[in-house]
């Protein structure tokens, strides 16, 4: 059976391509699984393979916790591909279990802004973060979940939590970026704070923070008491 290689995909669709002129952080998920496969099927190009395996399994996560052999009879891959994935997806974990030590500690919101402010005040397009924290407000990870608009009607917030849950993460800190470079929070920044202190309170995930950063400048919707009721302080 014929294969298509990531070389036969239009130039402006080869993952390999992308990473080298924009950096590996301009791939999705799916890109640089295609990127570890390097070959599809017929009718079927590696990107799409990629993304066929993220959505039978859940997602990374889901093909870190399958079993080698779950992975390799999946349709197009085997022994070797799947002996690939499962090698990267170690590593991966394997650094996200880094020492405790090594993580970053968030003691106010200016650690946040010194971590992801200057990137996120860049972009063009709005992001919502969460950043994942454990017992010692140390960072676990960060995770994008939106990107394009982040306002309460199109936010879920089981979205919000979904990585915390799965990492088991004491606290969250919520952070989105005003692409206009005006941090000040809209009623529906607000509302959307709201939302998520009540959900995370049910989930007894803490939301210690909402930050909006801007052009030079942040705000802390909990300093400003916005979204906060006054008997969720932070820790």
């Amino acid at each position: 059976m014929p294969y298509l290689t990531i070389k036969e995909l239009p130039a402006d669709e080869r993952p390999r391509e992308r990473m080298q002129l924009r950096g590996p952080q301009s791939l999705s998920n799916a890109d640089l699984l295609a990127i570890l496969l390097s070959t599809g099927l017929k009718g079927e190009p590696v990107t799409a393979m990629a993304e066929r395996l993220l959505v039978t399994f859940g997602g990374l996560g889901g093909m870190l916790r399958a079993d080698l052999e779950e992975i390799a009879a999946e349709r197009g891959m085997g022994p070797a591909k799947a002996t690939t994935i499962k090698a990267a997806l170690e590593l991966a974990n394997r650094l996200s279990a880094l020492r405790s030590e090594d993580k970053p500690q968030i003691a106010s919101p200016d650690d946040v802004v010194d971590l992801l402010g200057l990137e996120m005040a860049a972009l063009e397009q709005e992001q919502l973060r969460v950043v994942l924290l454990d017992t010692k407000n140390r960072v676990v990870a960060t995770r994008t979940v939106y990107q394009g608009s982040a306002n309460q009607a199109m936010v879920r917030a089981a979205e919000v939590f979904r990585d915390a849950v799965r990492r088991n993460a004491i606290a969250i800190i919520v952070v989105h970026n005003h692409p206009s470079g005006d941090p000040t929070p809209s009623s529906a920044d607000v509302a959307l704070t709201a939302e998520l202190v009540r959900a995370g309170q049910l989930l007894d995930i803490e939301v210690i923070d909402h930050l909006i950063i801007g052009q030079g400048r942040h705000v802390s919707l909990r300093r400003l008491g916005l979204g906060f009721s006054s008997n969720h302080e932070g820790r």
